[in-house]
C-alpha cells in the first residue's frame, strides 16, 4: 500500500497536541501506582502485539507476567500501564500516549485501540508498566476507506502445535515484508503432555481457566511467535483447538460430556483467548459466547470476511471423519456459520466495495474426495459435511457476481490450491472462488513433498491445482490487477533452525476465477 502522505508540520503538531491533552492526573496516577508495584522477573515476557488494524488505528496488546507459566504472578490488584505510539523505530517522534489499566480478572491483559492516526503508514509502539519497559513493536494503519491501493502484502497462517516442532516458519515471517498476518485458528492445541516430541506442554489436557491461560502463556513465551506479532499487526481467528477438537456449537467431539460442562471449558476458553489476543472490546466474551466475525478493510483493494465455523455450526451431521455423505449432509438446515453469521456474510459482500472479496475462515471448502479410486470419501467437519450450506454460498458469490472471491483456509496441515464450484460433479463447470489452504506451522511434525495416494487423490479431483505436505505459511500480494500465492516453506520443524523457500507460486487475474501457477 503505497499511497503515502507525508506527515506534515501541522499534522505532527495537531497529533503532538492531542497527546498532550491526556488528563495529568490520570499520568500521576500511573506513576503511584507504578512506584507502589514492583515484579521480580520482567513482566513483558509474553511480548507485545498488535491486530485489527483500521485506517486511523489498531489494537495494541499486552499482559503482564513475571511468572507467566505459573498464572502470571501479578499481584491481585489492576495495574497502570503506560503505552506510546511513535512515527520512527526509535520512539522519538511520539504522536499518541497515554494509560491503560491492566485488570486483574482479565489475567493483567491490556488491550488499547489507538485512534487518530493517519492511515496507511507504518508506526511504532511500546509500554511501560511496574518500571519495566517492553521491547518496541512495529504495526500499520490500514488504506482510507475511498483509496485504491496499488498493493497488499500480507500473510496466512495456522496450527502451531507446540509440542510438535519449532516455530521456524513464525521467525521467517517475522522478516517478510508485510502489511498483516492472518492467522486462521489453532493457535493453541489444548492436549496434554506427549512423548517423546520435540517439545512439550506445560499439563495434561486444558479445561480450567487458568489450564488455557499457562497454555496461552507457553506458546507465548516463544520468540519466533513473539516476533511476528511484534513485526506486523495480525488478524486472528479460531479453529477447534483453542477450545476442544472437533467441537461443533454446544456440542463435544466426547458424546458423554454434557452440556453444562462444555459450554463452562467453552467460557474458560474464550476469555483466556480474548486475553491473550489483539482484539477490539467489541468481540469481549460474555461467559461462553464471543462474536469473533467481522470485516476489516484495506480501502477499496480487499475486504477480510473473518468467519467463525466453530462456535455456531450444528452437529457434523455424519460424525466427524472421512467417509461417504450420510442423507445428512444435504440438509438446509445443517449449517457452519449459523443463520445469522450467514447472512451477515452475505450482506456484507454484497455491499463491499472492494476489488477483492477475502474469505477468511478455517475448514476446507473444497469438496475433495479424499480416497482414490471408486471409493468416496469427505471430510465431515469441514464444508463438504454441510453441502446444502456450501453450495448456498457458493451459489450466492455466482448469482450476485461477487467481485473475485478468494478464500484462505487452514485446519488441515497440507497446502492446496482449489477451483471452487457450485457443483464439483460437473467437471465443465466454470470456478467461481479460488480457495488457497496454507499448511501448518508445526502440526504434523516434519513434512514432506507429498503423501501417500497423492496422486490418486489429485486425479479423483480435477479441481486441485496443487498439493503439498510441507510446514510453513502462505504469503500473499495482492494489487487491483492480480492476486499471488507464494507457498513459503521450511523442511524442519524439529528443531529450532530451517531454511524458508518458496515451494509454488499461483496468480489469479482480476476478473477471472481459478488459479494458475506460475
Amino acid at each position: 500500500m503505497s499511497q503515502h502522505v507525508s506527515l506534515d508540520r501541522r499534522s505532527l503538531l495537531t497529533a503532538a497536541s492531542a497527546a498532550a491533552l491526556w488528563p495529568l492526573a490520570n499520568i500521576r496516577i500511573a506513576e503511584a501506582a507504578d512506584r507502589r508495584t514492583r515484579t521480580s522477573n520482567d513482566p513483558f515476557q509474553l511480548g507485545i502485539a498488535s491486530g485489527d488494524p483500521a485506517p486511523d488505528g489498531f489494537v495494541l496488546w499486552t499482559r503482564l507476567a513475571p511468572d507467566p507459566l505459573n498464572g502470571g504472578g501479578m499481584p491481585a490488584e489492576n495495574v497502570r500501564v503506560r503505552w506510546q505510539v511513535a512515527t520512527d523505530d526509535g520512539m522519538k517522534n511520539i504522536v499518541r500516549k497515554g494509560v491503560a489499566t491492566a485488570d486483574k480478572d482479565w489475567a493483567h491483559s491490556v488491550h488499547v485501540e489507538v485512534q487518530g492516526l493517519l492511515p496507511d503508514r507504518t508506526y511504532w509502539y511500546q509500554f511501560e508498566a511496574a518500571g519495566e519497559i517492553s521491547p518496541i513493536g512495529r504495526t500499520r494503519t490500514t488504506p482510507a476507506a475511498d483509496v485504491m491501493p496499488d498493493r497488499l502484502r500480507f500473510a496466512f497462517a495456522s496450527c502451531q502445535h507446540y509440542e510438535t516442532g519449532y516455530f521456524n516458519a513464525l521467525r521467517h515471517m517475522a522478516n517478510e515484508d508485510l502489511h498483516a498476518v492472518v492467522h486462521l485458528g489453532d493457535y493453541i492445541y489444548e492436549g496434554g503432555m506427549s512423548k517423546p516430541r520435540p517439545r512439550q506442554h506445560n499439563s495434561a489436557e486444558i479445561v480450567s481457566l487458568d489450564d488455557y491461560r499457562n497454555r496461552y502463556a507457553l506458546y507465548r513465551g516463544d520468540a519466533d511467535l513473539q516476533a511476528a506479532h511484534a513485526a506486523f499487526p495480525w488478524i486472528v481467528t479460531w479453529d477447534d483447538h483453542e477450545f476442544d477438537n472437533n467441537c461443533a456449537g454446544e456440542i463435544s467431539e466426547q458424546p458423554d460430556v454434557a452440556v453444562s460442562d462444555f459450554l463452562n471449558r467453552r467460557a474458560n476458553a474464550y476469555k483466556a483467548y480474548y486475553e491473550h489476543m489483539p482484539l477490539r472490546r467489541s468481540t469481549l466474551p460474555h461467559g461462553p459466547m464471543m462474536q469473533i466475525y467481522r470485516n476489516i478493510s484495506y480501502g477499496r483493494l480487499a475486504q477480510f470476511s473473518v468467519l467463525d465455523t466453530r462456535q455456531y455450526r450444528t452437529d457434523q451431521p455424519c460424525g466427524d471423519r472421512n467417509k461417504p455423505a450420510c442423507q445428512g449432509v444435504f440438509d438446509p438446515n445443517a449449517t457452519l456459520l449459523g443463520d445469522v453469521q450467514e447472512k451477515w456474510l452475505c450482506d456484507g459482500l454484497e455491499a463491499s466495495p472492494a476489488r477483492w472479496n477475502i474469505l477468511a475462515q478455517q475448514v476446507m471448502m473444497a469438496r475433495v474426495d479424499r480416497v482414490p479410486g471408486d471409493a468416496v470419501a469427505y471430510s465431515m467437519d469441514q464444508w463438504a459435511g454441510y453441502e446444502a450450506g456450501r453450495k448456498r454460498l457458493i451459489q450466492f458469490l455466482q448469482d450476485r457476481q461477487i467481485a473475485n472471491p478468494i478464500v484462505l483456509t487452514g485446519d488441515i496441515h497440507t497446502n492446496w490450491v482449489n477451483d471452487i464450484k457450485v457443483d464439483f460433479d460437473d467437471e465443465q463447470a466454470a470456478a467461481v472462488a479460488t480457495e488457497f489452504v496454507g499448511t501448518s506451522i508445526t502440526s504434523g511434525g516434519d513434512g514432506g513433498e507429498k503423501r501417500k495416494d497423492t496422486d490418486g487423490v489429485l486425479a479423483d479431483n480435477p479441481f486441485v491445482k496443487f498439493y503439498n505436505a510441507e510446514r510453513g505459511y502462505v504469503r500473499c500480494e495482492v494489487t487491483p490487477q492480480q492476486w499471488t500465492s507464494d507457498f513459503r516453506v521450511v523442511p524442519i520443524v524439529s528443531k529450532p533452525e530451517s531454511d524458508c523457500l518458496t515451494r509454488a507460486s499461483f496468480v489469479v487475474e482480476q476478473g477471472v476465477a481459478g488459479a494458475q501457477r506460475v
